[in-house]
């Protein structure tokens, strides 16, 4: 019995460090791909290949971020971007869900409304920046307008997606089974598109973030894209820098944390 706990021990501890190794290899990946890009980054800087003022260093870069953080505005608009950013992600994800269910499944719903949906997919962004500002005014509404606009349709394609090409078998065999249209649709339909949904949802994330920029370079006081084209009208492309490297961050961020639920929630597909 003993030398059967210690072969499970050492069993353990061995599938312990291999899982510690795949970890600090998935770990070093990026690291390296950063530390790369940091090189180059340094060595065109040092060079002098470029203006420091229209190509800042890594030195300059940091320097900006430590004078932003200390006055306070990074702080404070960083806690409004994210305010917005998750609002109209909220709306247009639920909203997105929602519909993407009906036009799925219910083929009157198709019928009246993807023609017109798929009709404003092409539509970008910035392109509804001055409708939303006519629409909400220059206030938080026609940023969250923006936001969710954009959210909504990628999740809605998604869900619509996943909801129409449902395999024929899971619902033939869900029906022989005798379940009722509306088991059948929460335990067979929903679990079927939940990959698809997901895949929308991480898209939305990430647009959400590109959307925002849009939405705040308008009639905006505060948030991470309204201090970009303040940084641009006063040339301090350190500042520039220091913002999209933070926005970088923060859909990066995001995003694994998205694609991380995705995995605990979706357990029964992956890929």
């Amino acid at each position: 019995m003993s030398d059967a706990r210690e072969t499970d021990r050492a069993a353990t501890g061995a599938s312990g460090l291999a899982a510690g190794l795949t970890g600090a290899a998935h770990l070093a990946k990026p690291l390296l791909s950063f530390g790369f890009i940091l090189a180059i980054w340094v060595g065109v800087t040092a060079a002098g290949l470029v203006p420091d003022q229209i190509f800042p260093s890594p030195l300059s870069v940091w320097q900006a971020t430590m004078e932003m953080a200390t006055n306070g505005t990074l702080a404070t608009d960083l806690a409004v971007s994210l305010r917005r950013a998750a609002t109209g992600f909220a709306i247009g994800t639920t909203l997105g869900i929602a519909l993407g269910l009906l036009t799925g499944r219910v083929a009157l719903v198709r019928t009246l409304l993807n023609p017109f949906l798929t009709l404003l997919r092409p539509i970008p962004a910035i392109a509804l920046v001055p409708v939303a500002i006519v629409w909400f005014g220059i206030g938080e509404g026609s940023k969250y307008f923006v936001i969710s606009y954009t959210v909504f349709l990628t999740v809605w394609f998604n869900t619509h997606h996943g909801m129409e090409y449902i395999p024929d078998i899971y619902l033939r065999a869900s029906r022989s089974l005798g379940a009722s249209r509306m088991r059948e649709f929460v335990q067979v339909v929903i679990p079927a598109a939940a990959p698809h949904i997901f895949a929308g949802i991480r898209l939305g994330v990430a647009l959400a973030f590109l959307s925002l920029v849009a939405a705040e370079l308008s009639g905006a006081s505060s948030g991470l894209g309204y201090r970009l084209q303040e940084a641009r009208q006063y040339i301090r492309t350190d500042r520039m820098f220091t913002l999209l490297i933070i926005l970088g961050a923060l859909g990066a961020v995001v995003d694994l944390v998205v694609h991380w639920l995705g995995k605990k929630l979706v357990h029964w597909q992956q890929g």
